[in-house]
């Protein structure tokens, strides 16, 4: 299949063309930035130099249809809206990183602060998380924010098993610097996050709305949670640790099981070992998700450490999984390679 990247000079878009470079089944066609346009993507990013030499090509909706089946569109929260209209239009297979999809226009426009995309083309979208997809069939993907799908992927087996108090689940969570993505800001630039930690955006996040969806499609008693996000000195990663309260006893051996069965055959989810508790470093550049877990018999709550890289599971390696999905590819075609350690 040939695809094309709109977006490809941001972090989401250089981890497509990462692992798509290597991809046994996909041909990048064309690659494409609104920001820049050159003969060769390697005079801006000197570490593709003698690796890959692609130009970055004006956008042209008539001629990237002709040449490719599918598009990825990387682009910052507020483009893809109306950028993938055409796209979709034009019968190609669509996955969106950004934001623009994965919530009702009410939604959109409460926590983005912008105008929500029609609600035609809202309602064409599938929210792409990858191991729980509904819908292998569908054209058009709206692919889950980073800490929406470490948040997801650690609760899903216990919310769709009722296992949690629907009014009890806090979630603290942190990523590394490249979530902010390329452009800096006084808030993000190296003294500001350097052997520094920061909160950000306290219950206030875009992605907590987008997290509430789905966990009401597995249990409809959940209304909020509490979600805190921080800033660590660190370039990759999601590192979330999720507070929950059982419903009635149970034990850490019982919910190990749980979710050993629940990701039985996914192949991107790995159970540690009771009294294990993931690291960043063993995710790091790789389509992973690793999840440890612990039952408190005193307090009755669960706590479940769940680890991503944010540019890779929570953003480029979750797409083409849902590319291969889309396709009918193996799921971990491209996606199947050792974590980069340390």
């Amino acid at each position: 299949m040939k695809v094309s990247i709109i977006g490809a000079t941001g972090y989401g878009g250089l981890e497509l063309l990462r692992l798509l470079h290597q991809h046994p089944q996909v041909e990048i066609a064309s690659l494409h930035s609104f920001s820049a346009q050159t003969d060769d993507i390697s005079r801006f990013y000197p570490h593709l130099h003698t690796v890959y030499h692609h130009e970055l090509a004006e956008i042209d909706v008539a001629k990237i249809a002709e040449e490719s089946e599918a598009v990825f569109l990387a682009t910052p929260s507020g483009v893809a809206k109306e950028a993938a209209q055409p796209f979709i239009d034009a019968g190609m297979k669509v996955i969106d990183l950004s934001g623009d999809f994965r919530l009702t226009k009410e939604k959109y426009e409460k926590w983005y602060n912008k105008d929500a995309a029609p609600v035609a083309y809202l309602n064409q979208a599938e929210y792409g998380l990858a191991e729980w997809r509904e819908n292998v069939d569908t054209t058009f993907i709206s692919n889950p924010g980073c800490y929406a799908t470490a948040t997801l992927l650690g609760l899903a087996p216990l919310v769709m098993h009722g296992k949690v108090e629907a009014d009890s689940i806090i979630v603290d969570a942190k990523s590394g610097i490249s979530g902010a993505g390329k452009t800096p800001s006084a808030n993000t630039h190296f003294p500001e996050t350097n052997e520094n930690m920061t909160l950000y955006r306290m219950n206030q996040h875009q992605h907590i709305p987008e997290i509430i969806r789905q966990l009401r499609v597995w249990d409809a008693g959940i209304d909020a949670i509490t979600f805190s996000t921080s800033l660590i000195p660190v370039t990759r990663g999601i590192f979330a640790t999720i507070y929950v309260k059982a419903k009635g006893e149970t034990s850490t051996e019982e919910l190990l099981a749980l979710y050993r069965e629940s990701y039985d055959g996914k192949p991107f989810v790995r159970i540690q070992d009771k009294d294990v508790y993931p690291t960043l470093k063993q995710v790091t550049a790789s389509n992973f998700c690793d999840i440890g877990l612990c039952y408190n018999e005193r307090t009755n709550m669960i706590t479940i450490v769940v680890v991503i890289d944010n540019l890779v599971k929570g953003a480029a390696g979750q797409a083409i999984q849902n590319l291969n999905l889309m396709a009918g590819f193996e799921e971990t075609a491209g996606l199947d390679f050792i974590p980069v350690y340390p």
